[in-house]
């Protein structure tokens, strides 16, 4: 049995557009795929370490192998439980949020930051509840041990990232997959969302996860 877990984005959850749409299309198919809800009902204290936790208590107990597919910072936690984990033997990466740190301090600016480390809390947008939530400080000291130069596990991997992504850009995914061969990368005419390339996403999930021809929408 084929075993599938989609990660949502930073801020998101499984009622994100992108993760709808791959519940949808996996039901069509008659496959399960695990949506976990990341935000854990606790989002100020969410960290990357939490994410890779919780995740992990999803895998099935019998060690089947399984495909990870996350989006953003989903896509950035999946590829660290791939180095984690030997039963990840597939990664689809949407937008995968790598460097994501220097892109997001560069937005911060240094003022923010520092009133982020004194206060411990930094207001941000959150799109499920459509509200500005507070997230600790532990976010930041936590995500800064996950550096992309640790990912050497060569798992057969597929990203998809836009080439007007205005949140990771894309020359983060070139880097990413010019340094490792095991990478297929697929850049699409699209910004961060990828909303309006959902068929091109779900045509390539469906070929470099070999779905059966049969299950092709």
């Amino acid at each position: 049995m084929l075993h599938y877990i989609y990660l949502h984005g930073f801020a998101s959850s499984p009622n994100s557009a992108k993760a709808r749409d791959m519940r949808d299309r996996f039901a069509r198919i008659n496959t399960t795929i695990k949506i976990p809800d990341l935000n854990a009902g606790d989002f100020s204290h969410l960290t990357i370490t939490r994410q890779i936790a919780q995740v992990l208590a999803e895998f099935p107990r019998d060690s089947q192998p399984l495909t990870l597919i996350g989006s953003s910072l989903g896509g950035l936690t999946a590829a660290h439980i791939g180095q984690k984990s030997l039963q990840v033997q597939r990664l689809v990466l949407l937008a995968p949020a790598f460097g994501f740190l220097s892109h997001w301090l560069a937005k911060l600016g240094e003022e923010k930051i520092q009133r982020w480390q004194q206060e411990k809390y930094l207001p941000v947008y959150h799109y499920k509840e459509g509200r500005e939530l507070p997230l600790h400080y532990d976010f930041l000291i936590d995500a800064a041990q996950y550096q992309e130069n640790g990912l050497k596990r060569p798992i057969p991997t597929l990203i998809l990232h836009g080439t007007e992504d205005e949140v990771i850009p894309i020359s983060a995914s070139r880097e990413y997959a010019r340094l490792r061969p095991w990478v297929e990368l697929i850049e699409l005419d699209s910004d961060h969302s990828l909303g309006n390339v959902t068929e091109e996403i779900w045509q390539a999930i469906h070929r470099f996860c070999q779905l059966p021809e049969s299950c092709k929408i």
